[in-house]
């Protein structure tokens, strides 16, 4: 077994290939680990039973729906990776340019970061995805997943690598970590000098500890406590409908609701619809003025509030206005995704100028922060800080840029 410093290592000596990649080669090579991942379907199942059998009492029945792979899933993950073909390349581009009244030409152009580090969780299709935006972007990635989908990662990459010699790449631009403990977190963490920017994607306390102990750049992917408001104004239809889809859709990932806010003077109409419809699906956790108008929710707890539940759990309050909701996405929201559902333009104005978060929705379920949902292709992740990027994060996200000056003889 390869050790995570002798992979970096490797990885340091074969980036070049991959930095300096041709758009048409970059292009070669995605096509082809995207027909390898659908051949190698058998080998990937294989992989992903093994880690579906011993996560069995262990995860939930939700984290283990983000677990599975299906041979659906895999054509999914890559239907991902050929997306990004016929989006531009990121590399390259001329981002500004100015001519000083001397003669001095500077330009300001787009770069690969040149190696990337990864360390997300149980989701496999984090692989590819991660895998595909680093070689589309020119960069070197090494991939640190989860003990709990390791199997299922493992099979992947070796498809992932076997496109890459198809097109002509070095096949050790992506590099899988095989020791799947803390420790090799860690190393990932403090390989100043090696990692040119490090992303991890999970739970709350992987991204904590990472942003904490890291010594290498970082951005931040942040847990998604997502909120929808339905204003007085609101639709009640078009906001069932929403608030349904946002919490019910897919409960496991950071995108889907968490916390129902609701206006004062539509909550006696709207909640007792909104009960019937997640009836037997989804646990309502109330304030005592929401738990009043609903007969089957348990009252909402000190931390009900402050929670990514990933699962059928909902929690509501009522509040007497825009500003109060406002007030409340402010003090519990994680920077995520939140919505407004009004037929009110001035109201959705007023909440989408205040509420600070990566993405803000108007009659929109939150369901829709996602890379592929925004046209980026697949994603990295939703990066919650403001700092380089924020939001969905594509191709573009996965560059940094340096100065072209070119002179004739110029000096100072």
């Amino acid at each position: 077994m390869a050790t995570t410093q002798a992979l970096l290592d490797s990885l340091l000596a074969h980036k070049a290939s991959i930095n300096l990649a041709t758009t048409e080669q970059k292009n070669q090579a995605l096509s082809a680990m995207a027909d390898q991942l659908v051949a190698q379907t058998e080998a990937i199942l294989a992989g992903n039973a093994i880690d579906m059998e011993n996560a069995k009492g262990k995860i939930s029945q939700v984290m283990q729906d983000r677990l599975l792979l299906t041979a659906e899933r895999i054509e999914a993950m890559a239907n991902g990776i050929r997306a990004l073909i016929g989006l531009p390349d990121p590399v390259g581009l001329t981002l500004e340019e100015s001519t000083r009244a001397d003669g001095l030409k500077i330009s300001k152009k787009s770069i690969p970061f040149g190696l990337i580090g990864m360390i997300y969780e149980s989701r496999p299709n984090v692989t590819s995805d991660a895998a595909a935006l680093a070689i589309k972007s020119g960069n070197a990635v090494i991939l640190r997943g989860g003990k709990e989908a390791f199997h299922s990662a493992q099979a992947i990459v070796i498809a992932l690598k076997a496109g890459l010699e198809q097109a002509g790449l070095s096949s050790k631009v992506i590099e899988l970590v095989q020791d799947t403990s803390r420790a090799s977190a860690t190393e990932l963490m403090t390989a100043k000098g090696k990692i040119d920017l490090l992303v991890p994607r999970g739970g709350a306390g992987l991204i904590q500890a990472v942003v904490e102990n890291a010594t290498v750049p970082v951005i931040e992917t942040g847990t998604g406590i997502c909120h929808v408001y339905v204003d007085k104004d609101a639709d009640l239809d078009k906001a069932l409908q929403i608030v349904v889809n946002a919490k019910t859709s897919r409960p496991s990932v950071c995108n889907a609701a968490e916390v129902l806010l609701v206006h004062e003077e539509i909550a006696s109409q709207f909640l007792p619809r909104l009960e019937e419809a997640l009836a037997g699906q989804v646990e309502l956790r109330a304030d005592s003025q929401a738990q009043a108008l609903l007969k089957q929710a348990r009252p909402a707890g000190d931390r009900d509030f402050d929670t990514e539940f990933l699962d059928y759990v909902l929690a509501v309050k009522v509040v007497s206005s825009v500003e109060e909701a406002i007030r409340h996405i402010g003090q519990h929201s994680t920077g995520h995704s939140e919505a407004i559902v009004t037929e009110n333009s001035q109201m959705a104005e007023r909440f989408t100028l205040y509420v600070d978060s990566a993405a803000v929705y108007v009659n929109a379920s939150t369901r829709f922060t996602d890379g592929g949902e925004f046209g980026l292709g697949c994603e990295l992740g939703i990066s919650t800080q403001k700092m380089h990027a924020r939001g969905p994060m594509g191709l573009r996200e996965m560059t940094t840029y340096k100065y072209i000056i070119t002179g004739d003889g110029h000096i100072r």
